[in-house]
């Protein structure tokens, strides 16, 4: 099989597709010129910082917010927190005349061993939420349960009266 010998001139060269779109750098060179490297060094760790920030990475704990509901019924304020996984030595319950406040921390680890790989994964999250009490809330009759992941915190409050208005909706 003969050989072929192939060659371009410079001028069949096609030029370069120009994107749709402008791309934008991560990191504009124009923000870095001029700065020492030591500066340079410190904005290249902010941005990388502010990349990672919240995606998992890392060690530090994070703010968590468990999902609450609130709701009045027979004569008490009841306040129901999703607390999976704690044991009630991870939460702490607070009342006061003019609130309630209910914070914890949530470490979970998960470990596998298995022929040829090692997993461990940790979690962990703080949380501090704050409620509100209506005027006459019984703080010294207050009752806390956590039972099956699930906490429910029961205030007696005085029933008040219900003033209800039908309000039209205009068009």
């Amino acid at each position: 099989m003969p050989e072929v010998a192939v060659s371009k001139k410079a001028s069949e060269v096609p030029a370069p597709s120009r994107p749709t779109e402008v791309f934008q750098p991560m990191f504009p060179v124009g923000k870095f010129f001029g700065l020492s490297p030591f500066a340079m060094m410190r904005e290249f760790t902010d941005e990388m910082d502010q990349t990672f920030r919240g995606s998992g990475f890392g060690t530090e704990i994070k703010d968590w917010a468990p999902v609450m509901d609130i709701r009045q019924c027979d004569g008490n304020l009841v306040v129901s927190a999703e607390l999976p996984g704690l044991k009630k030595e991870d939460v702490k319950v607070e009342v006061t005349d003019e609130s309630l406040t209910i914070e914890g921390e949530r470490k979970q680890e998960h470990k596998e061993d298995h022929a040829g790989y090692h997993r461990w994964e940790r979690s962990y999250g703080q949380f501090c939420r704050s409620i509100a009490l209506p005027q006459g809330a019984k703080t010294d009759q207050v009752k806390a349960e956590l039972k099956d992941g699930v906490l429910k915190v029961s205030i007696p409050v005085p029933e008040t009266a219900k003033k209800a208005r039908q309000i039209p909706v205009a068009g």
